[in-house]
């Protein structure tokens, strides 16, 4: 029976049981265990957040996605809009939130 006078973040024991379910000749440190968790957690929230970029890189029109059967999705530049790209990182900081208020204003996706 779970000891109840602590109460660990269940999700977190759970990931680290599975871990081990799943490979059961494992041993590892405690700063090993948190190791490889640290690196899931920083890849899935590197995959978001790239995922993220690339969806408002796409519908801004600087990135077009490609399907392909063999490889899946496949993301690559706009040649078209590689003038108004080469501009956007020349303005420094610009995310999505602020050149969608100048993109209402203006009334436009051109920068």
């Amino acid at each position: 029976m779970p000891n109840e006078s602590q109460s660990p973040d269940e999700e977190v024991a759970r990931e680290i049981l599975r871990y081990f379910l799943r490979h059961p000749e494992t041993a590892d440190s405690l700063a090993g265990i948190a190791r490889w968790r640290l690196m899931q957690e920083s890849v899935r929230h590197s995959v978001e957040k790239t995922g993220e970029a690339l969806r408002w890189l796409i519908d801004e029109g600087f990135m077009r996605e490609e399907t392909r059967v063999a490889t899946g999705q496949i993301f690559h530049l706009n040649s078209e809009r590689r003038k108004a790209a080469e501009e956007f990182l020349r303005q420094g900081r610009r995310g999505p939130e602020r050149r969608s208020a100048e993109q209402a204003r203006r009334g436009s996706k051109e920068p």
